[in-house]
């Protein structure tokens, strides 16, 4: 068992700073790439109708394992639980602030994002770029550690396949529904 608590960040965790890695984003179509999901179906986000809200988080933790090495230290890569959570607890307000879909995606695979899933009580599918297909296509920013190739965190809304929204760098994470449904709500104002 781990000594911390995968649903609590610690307070002295370093800001992540907006470094332009995904200016070139907002606009974009996107990509026509099936991801797998963890409802056992493929999602390709470029065919989806409506507004896509997809939270993208580096990978959630699990209370029997231990932190990648030096974790805590890495900004922004801290919060995927919490984070995933905050979307869970918000999912139904953003529904009825316009979005029509709502995702997590990580590069893990489908198998541990399933456990994830059942765990933290998710009503919305995460989907896995284990391959780094989409990550690639759109130049999302990555980190590494421990051998892992990651996507730093972010948050995209699309409306009928196409980025209107970029959230990044995206912290802390367990704010992060909140800022996206303040954002859905002002544009349905507007």
């Amino acid at each position: 068992m781990r000594s911390d608590s995968v649903y609590e960040l610690p307070k002295d965790l370093p800001v992540p700073q907006d470094d332009g890695a995904c200016d070139h984003l907002t606009g974009m179509t996107l990509p026509p790439i099936g991801l797998p999901s963890t409802r056992g179906r493929v999602v390709d986000l470029s065919r989806l109708a409506g507004t896509a809200v997809v939270y993208f988080y580096p990978r959630t933790g699990r209370p029997d394992q231990e932190l990648p090495t030096g974790w805590n230290a890495i900004p922004g890569a801290r919060g995927c639980t919490p984070q995933s959570c905050a979307f869970r607890d918000h999912y139904e307000e953003l529904q009825r602030a316009g979005a029509t879909h709502v995702y997590g995606l990580s590069t893990q695979d489908t198998a541990y994002q399933r456990e994830a899933v059942a765990r933290l009580h998710l009503p919305f599918e995460l989907l896995s770029d284990a391959g780094l297909e989409l990550a690639k296509a759109l130049n999302l920013p990555t980190f590494e550690v421990d051998g892992m190739k990651l996507i730093k965190r972010l948050t995209l809304i699309a409306r009928d396949g196409t980025i209107v929204k970029v959230f990044y760098p995206v912290f802390p994470p367990d704010r992060s529904a909140s800022d996206v449904l303040a954002w859905l709500k002002q544009k349905r104002r507007a």
